[in-house]
Order: structure tokens, then sequence, then C-alpha cells
């Protein structure tokens, strides 16, 4: 036989993979409505072009796989799940559904959210390919702005920009903390003007929208981070006090890790989310859908079934 396989047919992949749904030949024909002597032949074809044997015949009464034929059994699935899948992939471009939907979220949009959306829209849209990107404060409304992303999920920036739609999704609430055995844990509460007296740990925003602007800084001694779980890092060993939102410091609190602190400055703030997106390029179908699901989390529900 030659060392170089031939190219086999769609067709008689399909005729292979039936014969090994239904156990025999003439069960193939059957479900193929064609005549025992054709799915015969159509296997024999591919053998003779492969080079291999892919079934025994002569052992058993029921053609069973040899070890060539689960191999290519394997591949041959391989093959048909690609063709479904291309199919169904031009089938959502003809009725208009987006081949990839571009996603930026806020750092701060807890975890049980971003899991559920993009669960369900794995199972509602599995043709559309999800490109996420995750980044603070000002940078997912940049990438929004410069066509780099569908869809945004931002904080509040207490600005407006032309040409931007936003969509309010509830929000997060924002506390000081700080390590138990640091100096505002242990003078709870603590008089005006402490906290300017210590290191706060402060998110830096990589976008030049929001380069220069202060969200909830008091103390003129900052350390800035690029990186929300850095921050959690260094506030649970002590290093500053920073603000963080509360489904994140949770367990800490409960714990003894971190403790809330009682600032005059602030005590806490709300950290409100907009989906948003650019007026001239509006969301598809698979990116509409999103925009649904995300406003729906904002009823509550999600989060009284996520802490059950």
């Amino acid at each position: 036989m030659s060392s170089a396989p031939g190219t086999p047919t769609l067709d008689q992949l399909r005729v292979f993979l039936t014969v090994v749904e239904a156990g025999s030949f003439a069960g193939a024909a059957r479900k193929l409505y064609r005549a025992t002597s054709v799915i015969s032949y159509s296997i024999a074809n591919l053998e003779s072009q492969l080079g291999v044997q892919l079934f025994d015949r002569k052992t058993t009464r029921k053609p069973q796989l040899t070890v060539a034929g689960r191999t290519v059994l394997i591949e041959a699935r391989t093959v048909f799940n690609g063709i479904d899948g291309l199919r169904a992939k031009v089938k959502g471009l003809v009725q208009g559904l987006e081949a990839e939907v571009h996603l930026a979220l806020d750092v701060m949009l807890p975890a049980y959210r971003v899991v559920d959306a993009l669960k369900a829209f794995r199972s509602e849209f599995p043709t559309v390919s999800l490109h996420l990107r995750i980044e603070a404060l000002g940078a997912v409304t940049q990438l929004v702005l410069d066509h780099d992303s569908t869809l945004g999920v931002s904080g509040p920036l207490h600005m407006g920009f032309g040409g931007i739609e936003r969509i309010g999704i509830g929000g997060v609430e924002l506390i000081p903390v700080a390590a138990p055995g640091h100096p505002l844990a242990l003078g709870n509460p603590n008089p005006p003007g402490a906290a300017r007296e210590h290191v706060q740990l402060v998110l830096s925003d990589r976008s030049p929208l929001t380069r220069d602007k202060e969200f909830a800084v008091v103390s003129p001694r900052t350390w800035r981070l690029a990186d929300l779980g850095a921050k959690h890092m260094l506030l649970r060993e002590g290093i500053g006090w920073g603000n963080m939102p509360t489904h994140m410091v949770e367990e800490d609190l409960a714990s003894g890790r971190l403790v809330q602190l009682d600032l005059p400055e602030y005590r806490s703030g709300p950290y409100n989310f907009d989906v948003i997106y650019r007026t001239d390029s509006p969301p598809g179908p698979a990116a509409d859908w999103l925009i649904a699901r995300f406003v729906g989390q904002s009823n509550g529900a999600l989060k009284a079934a996520n802490c059950t």
C-alpha cells in the first residue's frame, strides 16, 4: 500500500461515521437511504484511499473498528464538527449575528456577574467568538472610543463623552480597609486628618482620559498600582490602606485579615457601572443580548442566588 494516504471526501467520512453510529453497514444504509452495497463500496474506497483497514469484518458478524479505525474515527468527528461549526457561523452571519464580540470590563465588576454573563453567552451564542479585556477606570471607555471594544462595562467617570451611550447596570460599594495591625485599624474611630498621615494604595489608570483625575484619594502619600489583585494583597500585608469593593473583602473582614476603617474623610461610597458602546457602532444581536444580561443582573436576584 502507498505510504501517502489519499484525501477522503466528506461523503465518505459521513458514511464511515454513520456505520460506526448504526453498528452495521445495513443500519447505515437505512439511515442514509442507500443500498447496503453502496455503503460497503464507499467504505472499501475509503480504506483504499487511506491505506488502512478501518473495520474488522472477519472475526465478528458486525463490523468492529480496528486500531487504525478508532484513530480515523476521532479525526473524522473533528472534521465534521468543524464543518458543522462553519455552517452554524455562516448561518449566523447571514442572519445578522456578529462573528465576534469585543468586551471590556471594569476590574471592579464582581466575578460572579462576569461568570454568569459569559457562561450564559457561550451557551446562547456558541458560534460567536468573545474577546475579553479587564481594565480599570477610564481604560474601558478608551477601548470603546478607539473601536477596540464593541461593549464596555465602565465605572463612573463623572464626565460625559460625545458619541457614547450609557446604560446603568447597578454597582458596588467601596469601603476603606486596612490590615488589623495598621495604625488606622488600631485607631478606629480615627480623628479627622488621620488618613492623610498614612500611605494610601490607589488603583492607577492607564488611560489618558482620566490619568490626572483622582477618585476617592484622601492621602497625599500614595502608592499607585495597576492591578486590583496586587492592591488587595498589599492591603492584607499591612502596606498602606485603601478603598476596596465590598465583594472582594467580605471574607477578609469576616476572618479578621482586614478591618473596615472609620475615617471622617471617607467611610464608604458607591461605584456604579454602565454598559457603554459607541452610538455610531450600535450592538448587534449577540452584544445586545449581553447588555440585557447585565441589566438583568442589576435587580439583585443574581447576587441573592450566588450567596445561597
